[in-house]
């Protein structure tokens, strides 16, 4: 040490007074914060392991509600906003005019889990150079575990429709609604009548020659009843397993029960059934008590059920006459009587 002088100072001494409690002061806080990160993390998992589970969404009249842990039939409805996706139909309602189409789409409108077209696409007869893009946006959405349908009556009797249906699915499920084709033809003649009052008598355009009792094949309302000679044109693409036929009479009679076969054809669980029924006298036919998406009873519109004109008798036995061997044909090929004659 110097004489009379300070002592050096040492290069390991204590710091400043401000840098030591600077850095306590950051300690304390970093300890402060950790605490708090560790507090909320365990209030969120106490949240989360007490809180309780949503309510259930109430179920429509009607539908069943799914017991937790188990599966669900059927599916839920495609509800507005929805999630779900357009797909090509599965299901095809391909005939025949004036069999009941409309009312047998109508009457499966009402199982949860079938989704239909509502206009007749006429993709396969008249629209076909569209696309499939095109058909396919017409379609609806609809969820797993949903079919897609569409109805369209001329396809039967389309010679292209049955190639083009199997290009896009030889999987399609057909659907044919067949009526006593005599009773049928008068039907197609009387809605024609309600949209052309000036057009000749149903007798005048059944014949070729009245005189001999030539029957006029190129009058469709005729040739739509030759059942066998159409069927045979979709037995080239699709096996007869893959077909439905239904009658048009029991759709009347019985709907629960076709609509039972439907429901079986189509791989669905039987919702519809005579419950969803009741008789209408004035019109002659079955009504849905509950429409979809209705609360409120729904019979067919105007055009359905019309009265049918006065037809000679004796015509409508030769047209008897003339459809019987068609109708046996079709018989066996269907392995159904249909008991037209």
């Amino acid at each position: 040490m110097a004489r009379g002088g300070a002592p050096p100072a040492s290069s390991s001494g204590p710091e400043p007074l401000p840098r030591r409690a600077l850095r306590k002061l950051l300690l304390v806080l970093g300890s402060l914060l950790m605490s708090l990160y560790a507090s909320y993390c365990l209030a969120g998992a106490a949240h989360v392991l007490t809180r309780e589970p949503p309510a259930p969404i109430p179920a429509s009249p009607g539908e069943e509600v799914a017991v937790a842990g188990t599966p669900r039939e059927p599916s839920l409805q495609a509800q507005p906003g929805a999630e779900g996706n357009k797909r090509l139909p599965q299901a095809v309602i391909i005939g025949v005019k004036k069999g009941g189409t409309r009312a047998l789409l109508e009457f499966l409108r009402v199982h949860p889990d079938v989704r239909a077209a509502g206009a007749e696409p006429h993709f396969f007869d008249r629209n076909y150079d569209r696309g499939l893009a095109w058909y396919r946006d017409l379609m609806p959405r609809t969820l797993d575990g949903q079919i897609t349908m569409e109805k369209t009556p001329s396809y039967f009797v389309t010679k292209e429709a049955p190639a083009r249906i199997s290009a896009m699915s030889k999987d399609t499920k057909l659907i044919v609604v067949v009526r006593d084709p005599v009773t049928r033809a008068i039907s197609d003649y009387t809605q024609t009548l309600s949209k052309k009052p000036d057009i000749p008598t149903f007798e005048s355009l059944t014949f070729k020659n009245r005189t001999t009792g030539l029957i006029d094949t190129s009058w469709s309302a005729i040739q739509i009843g030759i059942y066998a000679k159409h069927l045979e044109n979709w037995l080239l693409y699709f096996p007869i397993g893959q077909i439905l036929f239904v009658s048009g009479e029991r759709l009347i009679s019985d709907p629960a029960g076709e609509l039972g076969r439907v429901q079986d054809f189509l791989g669905l669980k039987r919702i519809i059934t005579d419950k969803h029924f009741y008789f209408n006298k004035t019109k002659g036919f079955p009504c849905l008590k509950k429409a979809e998406g209705s609360s409120k009873p729904h019979c067919l519109g105007k055009t359905k059920g019309r009265t049918h004109p006065n037809i000679d008798q004796k015509v409508v036995q030769r047209l008897r006459e003339f459809y019987r061997p068609f109708n046996m044909k079709f018989y066996q090929m269907t392995g159904h009587d249909f008991g037209w004659d």
